[in-house]
């Protein structure tokens, strides 16, 4: 019973070790919206379709390779997502 808890608990503690020790973080739901370059990046795209502007990244404002692709992947979404609202049909709308 004993060598059964030890393994359980050297079980748990190698798997939080490893979840807490893992590099690349996963940009999906809840962590794109804590993450700054993403942010920064869904608030720009929005702002260029807004505008009228054509879709261009300026990934050169951060500095790693992370974070120029979380920023991209924010201004990619921001641009499409405002472009789509501006095509679909207002649910008010009648013909």
């Amino acid at each position: 019973m004993k060598t059964l808890l030890t393994f359980a608990l050297l079980a748990a503690l190698g798997t939080g070790s490893a979840f807490m020790l893992r590099t690349e973080p996963s940009f999906n739901g809840s962590a794109q919206l804590t993450d700054g370059a993403f942010r920064d990046g869904l608030y720009l795209g929005r702002l260029a379709a807004q505008s009228g502007n054509q879709r261009h990244v300026a990934v050169g404002r951060w500095a790693n390779l992370q974070d120029r692709s979380s920023f991209s992947a924010g201004y990619q979404q921001g641009y499409s997502e405002f472009l789509a609202s501006r095509v679909a049909p207002t649910a008010g709308a009648q013909d």
